[in-house]
């Protein structure tokens, strides 16, 4: 069962990607996936609960994709730990391009959308925490207030960067250099 329902995710993330969130139909989902509409309300209950869970499983793929390390590799320091998880977001394979594109159509929808807009909220969060942890091993003695902000700022700008680079308003090696700069005047500013 929990197979049938990854693919579900799977198929979920693609016509998001491909469509948006406005033009996820059942109906479509359900053949995306090879299922039965069925299925997908055995699964998820609702429209609602496909978003959410597709939200999860968004945010999940997107951590295993930036936090996967080769097994016979040396241990990175904090500050490769933290460029790499970063930059990861920012590489041209197909699940990158559909997670992104994804997560952005679900970060516009929640403009409209209460329940969306919560659900990101809380992932949102989750993301940030995550890199002011890691920004906190680079610079352990800033405040955890500046280790947040700075969090934050690095967050947001891979968004943007982001959604540069996959609209074609942005090369991806330009986006890169962007997001290596800004990391290192944040960790610049943590440590002034």
């Amino acid at each position: 069962m929990a197979s049938r329902k990854t693919s579900i995710l799977e198929a979920a993330a693609r016509v998001i990607a491909r469509r948006g969130v406005r033009g996820l139909r059942v109906e479509e989902l359900a053949s995306e996936a090879g299922v039965s509409t069925a299925l997908i309300y055995y699964h998820f209950k609702d429209r609602t609960g496909v978003l959410r869970q597709t939200l999860e499983f968004i945010s999940d793929r997107a951590e295993r994709y930036t936090t996967d390390r080769d097994a016979g590799a040396p241990p990175a320091t904090p500050r490769e730990e933290l460029e790499q998880t970063l930059l990861l977001e920012l590489q041209d394979t197909a699940v990158v391009r559909e997670n992104s594109t994804a997560w952005g159509e679900l970060r516009a929808s929640a403009v409209f959308d209460e329940t969306l807009r919560e659900d990101l909220a809380r992932a949102t969060r989750v993301w940030v925490q995550e890199v002011a942890e890691l920004l906190g091993g680079v610079r352990p003695m800033s405040p955890a207030v500046a280790l947040a902000g700075a969090a934050e700022r690095l967050t947001a700008l891979l968004e943007g960067l982001s959604t540069r680079w996959l609209s074609g308003s942005l090369p991806l090696a330009h986006a890169r250099t962007l997001m290596t700069e800004a990391i290192d005047a944040e960790v610049a500013r943590l440590g002034a």
